[in-house]
């Protein structure tokens, strides 16, 4: 009987080897900062983890590498983890260290232009990021702890997601003493990816290009790629052939070694089709393979770390500790939705799984479709584009998609729809959809993105699964005759009564469509064939249906709510006398939920005008925040009107175009610079790239050089500055602020108070909800103070701190203090200050009236120069809270 080991070794002995080369490459490799630095940490009891850090060298580049063992000199298998694109070393610790308690030698490195690591990005080009590999397989062989299947060849593993799923497959592919492989989330051919069929996916291309730091990081001959691809939005031959052969597609005949391919369902960057060209290619070699769709990808969304690690470690343990007993798990699992724990609110899962890998067709089932041909428009400069998936927000949305909710955007006019019957039972569809229609162009090619909708039985929800769309050009040589188009690969459950909606669409937000305007025809020809992958079998569930189903059923109908509200409402008509007055608030009303008698919101009136800055008092549960969330239309008030520039405020109300709002917490990529956060906003919104004035928001908010870092690197005053110039995209007339100095040291506080006052000073008008009454009082020039939800009072900032009992006395001479002592003594009066400067008092009066203190100073001989009221904010305010009574 066949041992493991002497199984691998006959695998290995298959497979020739240039020994020459390897030996060559040692001279290559020089370690640098001697024996490097350890450290060693316990895992729950376990074997204590040494860690390495050393910096080789590479062909003059210096390359950051971490190695992980338990010490000792027992021989044990190899792995080495590579990290996503825009990351480090330090992304892959946790499970460096993990593998290396296993019983593993484990090698993290910095791949060329991340980290500590120099040189440029390539993006695994053959003589470079894989050479890298290659020379740190060669350090691993000389270790003495590492095993061997013969001199130079150390048994080894390769594992990583995205950029380093990418090169575990081409190192399988250039280096045949890799042994197995486990790619994640990851590309099988890049010019596939970043343009599928010929169609420039320009936000994550930019995206990838900001990650890495900007274009100058990269290898010169990629950063012009790049840019022209970019500027024309097409890509051309030259551009494909580039990426093609930095691709594992490249030496798709190489890869012959054991491999686990995961890959995200929420992945508009790296989609299922990717995974399945790797599966076909390597299982074509002779080679076991496994495919694990997890419920994450690229735009978010649970990436089942635990889970997946676990699974990678028994695919190690089989396939190089040579374990028959370890769990690989099925040949096939996909994860899968249901739900949502009512617990804390995360998503329910479980899997579905077979044997073995049935592909993106298995079980097509065919659905018919309306076959009446429609016209649609491509609109002057692509403007405005769909909206489907949304790099960095994609995730989320694809998560709501998974529990009903549809939250996609097509414009009227730009699509042509076709829909089947209403389904007699539940239909589960697993892979790619298939379609033939016949399309013509009124000119050029036809760029088309094509989408299956989940329709419910009324017609009112659609759901985009997983937010996926695909990109179509169509030559004129095949227009006019039937096209088959293959549609993004999901896993997605269509209930019966629900119809299936075939969209193609002119537009999408995140590819390059043609800026000229043209007209299209489609129309279909043939059924729509979705696979159905008969012989998955769906674990059972963990929970009653009711855990999840009454929860789901809830944000159902919560989001049905949401999206119809603006249909049942009746809109006021514009009130044309406030055309010109920012905000008027008249009788505003908002009970607590479950609540017939108690207001968060009552009677509440109050007027802003143009170029003030508005500060909005009150203490914890004054109805602030709920003032602040009906006048951004977020909620609807049970009574009252609120109108913004005459316009009434509903949620969705066209005039909210005119409002910004900042909100504590506002999320960026933090891998992003602040600049590409900006535009990536603005992008999501469809409007104008013109119409962003992001240059005279950047002015006001006085970011600097900071726009070009990435928004990870900043500091929270800094964070806070890019928040408010993200809400002043567009240089709306109003501005709300909630509580925009939280956590902020006094500098940068004084930074904020400036950026708030600047804009305003164009003439726009501010509206600041704070709790800090000093810096309200300097940065404000009018307050509204709220208590249990009613106005107390509403005026300039200097009326109401003006009024009180506390005098201000200044002098012409230094105050002594014996004066002080004298005027305190003075009948009416409770007490008397110096000022800090020594010229002045803070005069508390008692039952005195000013004119009586100022005859009593005069017969003190006090050289005065000035007597009037003065208050501080604070003073003020809690009197007015109090009801008079401090």
């Amino acid at each position: 009987m066949e041992t493991p080991i002497a199984r691998t070794s006959r695998w290995r002995r298959l497979l020739p080897r240039k020994r020459g080369r390897w030996a060559a490459g040692l001279a290559a490799l020089v370690v640098l900062a001697g024996a490097g630095t350890w450290t060693a940490t316990a895992d729950d009891g376990g074997p204590a983890v040494h860690r390495q850090d050393r910096m080789m060298r590479v062909d003059g580049v210096s390359i950051d590498t971490s190695y992980f063992t338990t010490g000792g000199t027992r021989r044990r298998p190899a792995v080495l983890i590579g990290h996503g694109f825009g990351g480090s070393k330090n992304d892959v610790r946790a499970q460096a260290e993990q593998l290396a308690g296993a019983g593993y030698a484990v090698l993290t490195w910095s791949a060329r232009g991340f980290g500590k690591s120099g040189g440029e990005i390539a993006l695994n080009a053959p003589d470079r990021e894989v050479k890298d590999v290659s020379r740190l397989i060669d350090w691993l062989a000389d270790r003495p702890e590492v095993e061997l299947d013969a001199k130079g060849d150390p048994r080894v593993g390769v594992t990583g997601a995205s950029y380093g799923g990418a090169v575990s497959l081409l190192a399988a592919g250039y280096d045949k003493r890799v042994d197995a492989i486990a790619p994640q989330i990851t590309y099988w051919n890049l010019a596939d990816a970043l343009f599928p069929d010929g169609v420039f996916k320009k936000l994550w291309a930019g995206i990838f290009v900001t990650t890495g730091g900007g274009c100058q990081k990269f290898e010169k001959q990629l950063c012009d790629m790049y840019e022209r691809v970019a500027v024309s939005g097409k890509p051309d031959a030259a551009a494909r052939a580039l990426l093609t052969e930095r691709s594992p597609s490249a030496v798709a005949d190489r890869i012959k070694v054991p491999a686990l391919i995961v890959q995200g369902q929420s992945d508009s960057l790296f989609p299922l089709g990717q995974a399945d060209a790797m599966a076909e290619a390597i299982s074509g070699n002779g080679a076991p393979v496994a495919v694990d769709w997890i419920a994450g990808g690229h735009d978010g969304g649970d990436l089942e770390t635990d889970r997946v690690r676990q699974r990678i470690g028994g695919w190690f343990d089989r396939y190089l500790k040579g374990d028959k007993g370890a769990d690989t798990g099925p040949g096939f699992r996909v994860t899968r939705t249901g739900g949502i724990d009512s617990t804390d609110g995360a998503a329910l899962t479980r899997g579905a799984s077979s044997d073995s890998y049935p592909g993106l067709s298995s079980g097509g089932e065919a659905i018919g479709l309306g076959r009446r041909t429609q016209t649609f428009h491509n609109p002057a400069g692509a403007n405005p584009p769909a909206i489907s998936a949304v790099p960095g927000v994609g995730g989320g949305l694809s998560q709501l998609s998974s529990l009903g909710v549809g939250l996609s955007i097509d414009f009227p006019g730009q699509y042509a729809r076709f829909d089947s019957a209403p389904l007699d039972k539940t239909l589960r569809v697993t892979g790619s959809p298939t379609a033939r229609v016949v399309v013509e162009a009124e000119r050029g090619d036809a760029v088309l993105f094509g989408k299956v909708y989940d329709v419910s039985p009324d017609g009112r929800q659609q759901v985009l699964p997983s937010q996926l769309v695909a990109p179509f050009r169509i030559p004129q040589s095949q227009q006019g005759k039937g096209v088959r188009l293959t549609l993004p690969a999901i896993d997605h459950q269509f209930d019966a009564g629900h119809r299936l909606r075939l969209v193609l669409s002119a537009t999408d937000l995140g590819y390059a469509s043609p800026a000229e305007p043209t007209t299209y025809s489609v129309t279909a020809d043939g059924p729509l064939t979705v696979p159905t992958a008969p012989a998955l079998k769906t674990a059972a569930a963990t929970l009653p249906w009711w855990t999840w189903g009454l929860p789901a059923a809830a944000v159902v109908i919560a989001a049905l709510l949401l999206l119809t509200a603006r249909r049942r409402t009746a809109t006021p008509a514009p009130d044309l006398a406030l055309a010109g007055v920012p905000l008027q608030i008249t009788g505003l009303s908002k009970k607590y939920a479950k609540s017939a008698d108690r207001y968060a919101v009552k009677e509440l009136s109050f007027r802003v005008e143009k170029g003030q800055v508005l500060g909005l008092l009150g203490p914890n549960g004054a109805g602030k925040t709920t003032t602040l969330r009906m006048l951004m239309g977020l909620i609807t008030p049970d009574d009252g009107e609120i109108r913004v520039f005459g316009q009434a405020v509903r949620p969705g109300a066209p005039v909210l175009s005119r409002v910004g709002s900042f909100v504590e917490g506002a999320g960026f990529l933090p891998h992003l610079s602040g600049r590409a956060n900006l535009d990536l906003y603005w992008q999501a919104t469809g409007r104008p790239a013109e119409d962003a004035h992001i240059e005279e928001a950047l002015e006001i908010a006085g970011l600097g050089d900071a726009l070009a870092r990435a928004v990870r690197t900043y500091s929270q005053g800094m964070r806070q500055r890019l928040a408010i110039a993200q809400a002043m995209l567009g240089m709306p007339d109003l501005l709300i602020l909630d509580e925009p100095t939280n956590g902020l040291d006094p500098p940068q506080i004084r930074e904020m108070r400036d950026v708030m006052i600047r804009y305003a000073a164009g003439g726009r008008t501010v509206i600041v909800s704070s709790h800090l009454l000093s810096e309200v009082e300097q940065s404000c020039t009018h307050l509204v103070v709220m208590d249990r939800g009613r106005l107390v009072q509403a005026g300039p900032v200097a009326e109401i701190t003006g009024s009180g009992d506390m005098l201000l006395v200044t002098s012409a001479q230094d105050v002594a203090e014996p004066l002080v002592g004298k005027v305190a003594a003075l009948p009416g009066i409770g007490s008397a200050v110096r000022t800090d400067d020594g010229r002045g008092l803070l005069v508390r009066l008692d039952g005195a009236t000013p004119s009586e203190l100022i005859a009593e100073l005069v017969r003190l001989d006090m050289p005065l120069t000035g007597v009037g009221p003065h208050r501080r904010l604070e003073d003020a305010f809690l009197t007015l809270i109090s009801g008079g009574s401090a």
